[in-house]
């Protein structure tokens, strides 16, 4: 893991200190961390409260990044799915698709790639 805090991407400025969030997490095993945001095919949805984490359904979308072919309907199709999510884990995302998601209040969350899916959700709890 970097040495960066796992909180400084959020354009939030007051943290959520207690209840339950809902988190969408790109992962190709639902193990890690580990699909490029423009590359999922699903996204796997968590409960998150301090020291739990739930998995509560998976999310089927379009993949967005095709290279000089980027969709902007699959694109519309993601926010669209995921908008009710506090936060969305990915393993690398571009700085496109993260302005968009801000402007949804989604957090886009980077700090974690390749990282144990559960305890870095959990540890990013821990964090808020």
């Amino acid at each position: 893991m970097t040495t960066e805090s796992p909180v400084t991407e959020s354009p939030i400025t007051e943290p959520v200190k207690s209840g339950t969030l809902k988190i969408a997490v790109a992962t190709k095993d639902g193990i890690s961390i580990n699909e490029h945001f423009g590359h999922a095919k699903k996204f796997w949805i968590y409960s998150l409260s301090p020291g739990k984490c739930e998995l509560l359904e998976q999310r089927d979308v379009e993949n967005y990044c095709g290279g000089p072919t980027d969709s902007q309907s699959a694109m519309q199709m993601i926010l669209a799915t995921i908008k009710d999510c506090y936060a969305v884990f990915t393993a690398k995302i571009g700085d496109g698709p993260k302005e968009k998601l801000q402007k949804i209040d989604v957090i886009p969350v980077s700090f974690y790639a390749y990282e144990a899916l559960e305890e870095s959700l959990l540890d990013y709890m821990k964090n808020l």
